[in-house]
């Protein structure tokens, strides 16, 4: 979706089914989505173009605040904005929160993003003072995205191209993998450090790296993180 209607799209929960909305002046925009469904076509009223600004809200964990562009951060909260582009995260997704309240409680040292997405995580962790953070992607508008929203927030980030599930990892003391159960326990098994905060998967998922022991988790809206530690 965010390759084809780059404009804008949303994703709405609907009577047990999840409704896609795209907001596009394609003309070939319905061929596209029937092999998704049944697709309707409703012209929308000007503006559209700046109406799903309405879903991005700023969250709050802590003392971070996390939010777009067009917000006013809370004045005693350490701001970070992340504005949606074509990588995923927004800081709004449970499992993104979970994340930060996880590494909240950390001794901040070197850190690295394992699937960093937008780079929520990574730019967070820069300003809780983690360092160096390193964050990596098989996307290239994932890297992009968190080159720029770093830029944006005046942290320093290595973002690189690479393959979590295949290229050499970072030698650091802390992982964040906040993707899925089953890759989570593949990276974990490659990641040489000492901790490992992990999300991306259901409540009713538990990841079992061999080599990890669980020492925390946390559950918000059925989704779930876990804080794993070598040994």
């Amino acid at each position: 979706m965010v390759a084809l209607f780059p404009e804008g799209f949303e994703e709405r929960e609907k009577r047990g089914a999840l409704e896609l909305a795209a907001y596009t002046t394609r003309p070939d925009a319905a061929s596209l989505l029937r092999e998704l469904g049944p697709v309707r076509e409703i012209e929308v009223v000007a503006g559209w173009e700046d109406a799903w600004k309405r879903f991005h809200r700023p969250v709050r964990i802590g003392p971070l605040w996390i939010g777009p562009s067009w917000e006013a951060p809370d004045a005693e909260a350490t701001a970070i904005v992340v504005d949606p582009g074509r990588a995923f995260g927004t800081g709004a997704h449970a499992t993104t929160r979970l994340c930060l309240e996880l590494l909240l409680d950390l001794e901040a040292t070197g850190l690295a993003d394992l699937g960093c997405g937008s780079g929520v995580l990574a730019v967070a962790a820069a300003k809780l003072g983690f360092a160096p953070v390193i964050a990596l992607d098989h996307d290239e508008a994932a890297v992009e995205t968190t080159r720029a929203n770093a830029v944006a927030n005046g942290v320093e980030i290595d973002a690189r191209l690479a393959d979590v599930l295949a290229d050499p990892l970072p030698t650091v003391d802390v992982g964040v993998a906040n993707i899925a159960r089953e890759p989570v326990e593949e990276v974990a098994e490659r990641f040489g450090g000492r901790l490992l905060v992990a999300s991306g998967y259901l409540e009713a998922e538990r990841p079992a790296p061999v080599g990890w022991r669980a020492v925390e988790r946390r559950t918000a809206e059925g989704w779930a993180a876990d804080l794993l530690e070598r040994g």
